[in-house]
């Protein structure tokens, strides 16, 4: 099966799927899904009225099933059209500008921009005016290098062809023409030698391109999953026809959609939370080196806007040329209290959310919001000396795992249910809830968050007059292909996409703590993910209150900074103890309390058995599997190990110290997976003995 991206199962299974209760139904169909198989058959296919006849596929879009009267058996034959594919031809390529970059680009700006690099003396009192003249320098050096062009884009060859390759084609070329031409055995049989030596030339090439990729980013997952992915994945249309019309409803829709959520936010007058005086103040920036600027730079990610002077790329390569100047831009920003105009616009491409989601339903795009890679560069300097001030003076939330280092989603899991744990093994139950904000990021408040900087962290004078800067004037404007719509002013959230703008948003969130320790309640945060417990005695009415209470207060904390609480996705657990069922009485939360929830991307059960987080992995894993088998025979053993690592055997290991009590049968559905992994690897066959496989590799010969 792993072999397949289409597969098709049809027959008498003899298994009564119309019983999900009975224990042979629901393991077979359980069995199904781990292998990513839908089964199709809706109705009764026997003359008893069970269905017993199935058609299972996958890769296969929904057949349209008709179940006929039985005939000549008690079976009623089952009919269904499958569909085939065509591939569609796809439409000639629009001319684009474009610059072109080689090798000796950096050089040759290096050059061009030392020879009119000239600061006039009025430009050193203005961030704005230094900041524009830096800009039209860099153009006017760039356009000189490698000036803008209209090409029509070529159609992308396979990155792993190279001379040799194209060498050995042409010798095959070569022979093709000559056996045409005579016609002789001899000819026939030195194209067929060519054609072998050209596909062993190609197969080694194919190797190479992708071991040097998988050895340079054996510690990268996100390089590693881009480039398998455009391996293993068809394309697909992930946008909207390119258009101004397009761009300019996308626009709209994105103001509307924070504009409306906003409009939802109930007004109130009673701030709830406690506020804490601040034992420090952070008044002035301080200037930073050339060297720090360096190591700043070098450590950015080289993406950026479309609208930067310099390419990303280019301007890490040319750093030491233009460094000097960036460093003035910089330490003249940081000594102003002044952010330049160029750096606080943003262009938004629009990324559909899944490939299978209608395109043109504007509420399926995520907003990517790409800023200028100086912006970032500023905006890295600042982060540094601000996190190292709040760090310094204990400001930020212990209980906050996002935007950490060394704090993940599973840190956060890990402490949240040590905790239930602990209180349910003492006899209590425990009532988690879990919180839901709509489009917090967007919402927040610039007025709002000042305060916040000024009286709960200690930020004033320069540095709060530039965060001010930071955050006054923003636009942003929608971009899809070579059309761009018109600006439109950000008026509140912090940036998305910006380096500062998860810290800001965790100070944004400061006082909740307060509001939740007051009340005395357990929680846990994740950047905007917000979940709540509390350990209650069994039958008691009243011991619910103070998180009713508590509830209440973050309501009105949430509504008076601008926070959208979205009632409709509050979810609530209730645990227990193993051997009995919880009795809580939970007063107004009993409509959100629900069997499973997705929490932080586990699936919980009530009960901590883990069987349908257990399940999805394991589907997950065989769905893996089946589409890393396609890239096997280009990849030695080695490197197809350290794919089977960076996608199967990463999924079998999140949050798998939550497992610890999960019954063994659960544990042996991740054991298959394991299995399965090994036998992909080792090339060996299903029902010989694993010991050998495990042997031979890293993978571990059993889950625990």
């Amino acid at each position: 099966m792993p072999k397949y991206d289409r597969i098709l199962i049809v027959g008498d299974f003899n298994i009564h799927v119309c019983c999900p209760d009975m224990p042979m139904a629901r393991g077979f169909l359980n069995l199904i899904d781990s292998f990513n198989l839908v089964q199709c058959v809706a109705g009764p296919t026997h003359e008893r009225g069970h269905t017993l006849d199935l058609v299972l596929s996958h890769g296969f879009p929904s057949f349209n099933i008709e179940i006929c009267d039985a005939v000549f058996s008690d079976h009623s034959p089952v009919l269904f059209e499958v569909p085939l594919v065509c591939a569609s031809v796809k439409p000639r390529a629009v001319a684009q500008c474009r610059r072109v970059f080689n090798s000796s680009t950096a050089e040759h700006f290096s050059t061009v921009f030392n020879q009119i690099c000239q600061i006039p003396d009025f430009l050193c009192s203005q961030t704005d005016d230094l900041s524009s003249w830096f800009y039209s320098t860099c153009r006017t050096a760039l356009d000189t290098v490698a000036p803008l062009k209209t090409r029509r884009p070529k159609t992308k060859c396979e990155p792993w062809l190279n001379e040799m390759t194209r060498a050995v084609r042409r010798d095959c070329r070569r022979a093709e023409r000559k056996w045409k031409k005579d016609k002789l055995q001899v000819s026939f049989q030195m194209l067929k030698d060519c054609w072998r030596q050209y596909q062993r030339t190609v197969k080694e090439a194919k190797r190479k391109h992708f071991s040097d990729i998988i050895l340079s980013n054996c510690h990268n997952p996100r390089v590693l999953f881009k480039t398998i992915n455009s391996v293993l994945s068809a394309p697909y249309a992930d946008s909207i026809e390119p258009s101004l019309e397009a761009c300019e409803n996308l626009l709209l829709f994105f103001i509307e959609k924070v504009s409306s959520t906003r409009a939802q936010i109930c007004p109130c007058a009673h701030d709830p939370s406690v506020v804490v005086s601040c034992s420090a103040v952070f008044d002035r920036f301080e200037p930073v080196t050339l060297s720090s600027l360096q190591e700043t730079v070098g450590h950015l990610k080289p993406a950026g806007s479309p609208n930067d002077a310099v390419p990303p790329r280019l301007l890490k390569e040319v750093i030491p040329t233009v460094g000097p100047l960036v460093l003035e831009l910089v330490n003249h920003s940081l000594r102003s209290g002044v952010v330049p105009k160029d750096f606080k616009h943003a262009v938004v491409k629009p990324l559909i959310k899944k490939p299978a989601l209608d395109p043109q339903d504007l509420a399926n795009y995520r907003p990517i919001s790409k800023l200028p890679f100086l912006s970032k560069i500023l905006e890295k300097v600042v982060h540094s000396q601000i996190l190292a001030f709040l760090e310094k003076q204990n400001v930020l939330e212990v209980f906050q795992s996002g935007f950490k280092p060394f704090h993940s989603t599973e840190s956060a899991l890990l402490k949240v249910f040590n905790d239930i744990y602990l209180a349910t093994d003492a006899g209590d139950c425990v009532v988690l809830v879990l919180l839901d904000l709509t489009a917090a990021f967007d919402t927040v408040d610039h007025a709002v968050l000042f305060s916040r900087l000024e009286h709960w962290v200690g930020i004033s004078g320069t540095a709060l007059e530039w965060f001010r800067s930071y955050l006054a004037g923003r636009t942003f404007c929608v971009s899809l292909g070579d059309y761009v719509s018109s600006s439109a002013p950000l008026l509140c959230g912090v940036p998305q996409g910006s380096v500062l703008g998860p810290l800001l948003f965790s100070l944004y969130l400061l006082p909740l703590g307060s509001i939740l320790r007051k009340h005395g309640i357990a929680f846990h945060l994740y950047a905007d993910d917000c979940q709540i417990y509390v350990p209650l005695k069994k039958k008691g009415r009243n011991l619910i209150q103070p998180l009713l209470q508590c509830l209440d207060d973050i309501k009105a904390w949430m509504s008076v900074n601008f926070l959208k609480f979205n009632d409709k996705k509050t979810e609530v657990m209730i645990f227990g103890s193993p051997t009995e069922t919880p009795n809580v009485f939970v007063d107004s939360l009993a409509q959100f309390v629900k069997p499973t929830v997705t929490n932080l991307g586990v699936k919980v059960d009530c009960d901590l058995k883990f069987e349908h987080q257990i399940k999805a992995v394991v589907k997950s894993g065989f769905f893996h599997l089946r589409q890393l088998a396609k890239i096997k025979p280009i990849l030695s053993r080695q490197h197809f190990e350290t794919v089977i690592h960076a996608f199967v055997t990463t999924r079998l290991d999140y949050c798998n110290a939550l497992y610890i009590g999960v019954s063994a049968s659960c544990i042996s559905h991740l054991q298959r997976v394991q299995n399965a992994a090994a036998h992909l690897l080792t090339g060996t066959r299903k029902f010989e003995h694993m010991s050998p496989c495990f042997s031979f590799t890293s993978l571990a010969a059993h889950f625990f």
